[in-house]
């Protein structure tokens, strides 16, 4: 059965089929699927899915490119809400030059964020786009090797990847690797041993072939298992099997 360690089934891309769609979820090979808050909204959103459905937990966090708006009373709401059950960590959090310049601001959050995750004892959930250097920089000074979790979405070099892996975080995996212009992450996939590898979605964004351009969802999961499978000479269900091992030990499920 299929992990999905990252999803948004709160965007406003699943509001005429949410329910049905989610309660197909078991029937389509998929055990589990963690709902990664982005801002506010989305992280309140998040509280009412896990609410409605057994298999669905959720992450709260604000991701970086929502940051500006930020008030001491939400960071309180989530230092408090993270103790909620059914949440499993802290994201999506982290740094995003790619739209941004407010990189003080960003790493502030950040930082402020991990202290949330340390004191509740839950994982991280980064996000890090063109930011590669200051996200490891800021991960090594607030000593993020000490609170665990997932670089979400990886998209840097091997070399990167190894950094990342030596503070024992694990890589998000998801569609990108089924792409034909996805040579960079077949090569950190190849180089990244398959016990530090989680599957994840973010849908409805990132589908993988052979259905990209549609709507993302959780069992197209299935694909990127065969791509890894292919990548790492084994079978798709050994790599469920293992990445789904995977994902219940860095969230505690």
């Amino acid at each position: 059965m299929i992990f999905d360690t990252h999803a948004h089934y709160d965007d406003e891309a699943f509001d005429d089929d949410r329910e049905q769609l989610l309660e197909r979820m078991r029937n389509r090979g998929v055990e589990y699927i963690v709902n990664v808050g982005a801002s506010m909204a989305s992280c309140k959103s998040t509280i009412g899915l896990i609410r409605r459905f057994p298999y669905v937990y959720g992450a709260l966090g604000v991701h970086p490119d929502e940051v500006a708006e930020l008030t001491d009373d939400d960071y309180n709401w989530l230092a408090k809400s993270v103790y909620k059950p059914k949440i499993v960590a802290v994201g999506e959090i982290g740094l995003d030059y790619h739209w941004n310049d407010n990189r003080e601001q960003q790493i502030a959050a950040f930082e402020r964020q991990m202290d949330i995750a340390r004191e509740a004892e839950l994982p991280i959930i980064i996000h890090s786009r063109d930011a590669a250097k200051d996200t490891y920089d800021v991960m090594k000074s607030n000593k993020a090797d000490e609170i665990g979790g997932v670089i979400h979405c990886f998209s840097y070099t091997k070399e990167m990847a190894k950094q990342f892996l030596d503070m024992g975080f694990y890589l998000g995996i998801g569609g990108v690797v089924t792409f034909k212009n996805g040579k960079k992450l077949k090569e950190v996939v190849k180089c990244t041993p398959i016990e530090r590898i989680v599957l994840e979605t973010d849908a409805p964004y990132l589908t993988p072939e052979p259905n990209r351009g549609k709507r993302n969802a959780s069992h197209y999961l299935k694909y990127v298992a065969q791509e890894i499978a292919q990548l790492k000479g084994m079978t798709a269900k050994e790599v469920i099997d293992v990445t789904t091992k995977n994902a219940k030990e860095m969230y505690r499920i």
